[in-house]
């Protein structure tokens, strides 16, 4: 997840529960072109283990080449990122561009997984539009040169993040005799319910989460205790969110510096905060506040202000 997946986000996830998590998608070019912005990305800590370094590009050389600079930072895992929708990455062929391109995937995948000594792994959709889902024979061609397991987002990119997932064809792929490698199931897991039923209905070997955990990085608990208890986990209290964002907010200013810390973080306050009554104005402060002392007061008022929210029987 762009500007999201960084280290600060995901020391949060690991320590709620997350099994594997995966780097922001790295531009093949950047990094070859030693771009700043994406050597930064490479960087991974011992706590994070196991964590994958995803790259994305359109073309066979740099992707190779940028493989090679990617598990030279030491990593678990190689993941190539075919799913990402979005039009400055799809429309230059990368992302789920490349689904328009199937032959030209499998000769990137093959070159990738010939130069690396460490498992590669892929992320991908259903297919580019409604009329090419390929899925099923995509991901055995995968698994054919190489790649050690496949996560699928049960959507095309023409429907970008819009409607339903369709996991009945994750599950084809699932089912299909000849696929041996591990099969992760991505879409629409938003409940600690939907996980435990995705999983036994479609028989997929593993859930992955995406923008359920922004600003609910306990999502992954809740689910662990789920399946474990078939009850759900008392949602974290306000101490705890303020512990939570604080942690965040403290190692964004660590890795990034202060003014691009303060910036990037503001993108979560409302996920973590979400559903407080009369919260509009605090919620505001924490988006436009521009100095640390500012955001850090702010952060107890809150914790001092709103430590009677019943998160757990809240209407909102």
């Amino acid at each position: 997840m762009e500007d999201v997946s960084d280290p600060p986000f995901r020391a949060i996830c690991k320590k709620y529960g997350a099994d594997v998590m995966y780097t922001e998608f790295i531009s093949s070019e950047g990094l070859i072109r030693d771009a700043v912005k994406s050597k930064q990305k490479l960087d991974i800590f011992e706590y994070e283990r196991p964590i994958g370094i995803q790259i994305f590009g359109g073309n066979i050389g740099p992707m190779r080449e940028a493989a090679e600079i990617a598990e030279a930072a030491g990593p678990d895992i190689i993941d190539i990122n075919y799913g990402c929708p979005v039009k400055k990455v799809a429309l230059k062929g990368a992302g789920a561009g490349i689904l328009q391109d199937i032959p030209k995937m499998v000769e990137m995948t093959k070159e990738i997984v010939d130069t690396c000594k460490l498992p590669v792994t892929v992320k991908t959709r259903l297919g580019w539009d409604d009329d090419s889902k390929y899925i099923v024979e995509v991901a055995e061609r995968l698994q054919d040169v190489g790649i050690k397991a496949i996560s699928i987002h049960g959507r095309t990119r023409a429907q970008m993040y819009k409607g339903s997932a369709d996991w009945s064809l994750i599950a084809d792929v699932k089912n299909n005799p000849r696929m041996n490698i591990p099969v992760f199931g991505n879409g629409d897991i938003d409940s600690p319910e939907k996980a435990v039923e995705f999983k036994k209905k479609y028989g997929v070997d593993g859930v992955m989460i995406g923008r359920a955990s922004i600003g609910s990085p306990w999502f992954f608990n809740e689910i662990k205790h789920f399946i474990a208890t078939g009850e759900h986990l008392e949602p974290p209290n306000m101490a705890e969110r303020i512990e939570a964002v604080t942690m965040h907010f403290e190692r964004s200013l660590e890795w990034k510096g202060d003014r691009l810390g303060i910036v990037e973080m503001r993108r979560h306050y409302a996920n973590y905060f979400k559903g407080i009554p009369d919260f509009k104005k605090h919620r505001l402060d924490l988006v436009t506040f521009d100095t640390v002392d500012e955001i850090r007061d702010k952060l107890k008022f809150i914790s001092e202000n709103f430590a009677d929210h019943d998160f757990a029987n809240s209407p909102y």
